[in-house]
């Protein structure tokens, strides 16, 4: 019964995010190509004839989910590089080299997230408008 309940919570089409990570189908979703079956209540694609070209749609929208995935947890790496260049200048105790290399980690952290954001903001962007 518990198996159950835990397939059915983790089968759900809710497109919310899990620690800001949306899940991959989230674009399915806002599309419409993805709903709850009315018997199972589990989710399910949708069908639709392939004369349409939904089927090269469909696959556009994961890729773009998996795409959005994958920039978020760029941008997380990018945070822990941040981190990392912290405690390293922390540590450094004022020797210049060190220092300068510390400096130089949380500088390019800090482009690198920059980029992830921008990269992450274009895809959501493009994401929702095909979805539409």
């Amino acid at each position: 019964m518990l198996v159950q309940m835990v397939q059915h919570l983790a089968a759900t089409c809710s497109a919310s995010p899990f620690l800001g990570i949306p899940p991959w189908y989230k674009y399915l979703v806002a599309a419409g190509r993805m709903a709850p079956d009315a018997q199972t209540g589990l989710c399910e694609l949708k069908p639709s004839p392939l004369a349409n070209g939904q089927a090269g749609q469909d696959v556009t929208l994961i890729l773009l989910g998996v795409l959005d995935i994958l920039l978020r947890l760029a941008a997380y790496v990018t945070i822990g590089f941040i981190l990392w260049g912290a405690i390293q200048y922390i540590s450094s105790d004022g020797q210049p080299d060190k220092t300068k290399e510390a400096q130089s980690t949380v500088i390019n952290a800090l482009i690198g997230l920059v980029i992830a954001l921008i990269a992450t903001a274009s895809v959501s962007f493009i994401g929702r408008a095909i979805s539409k």
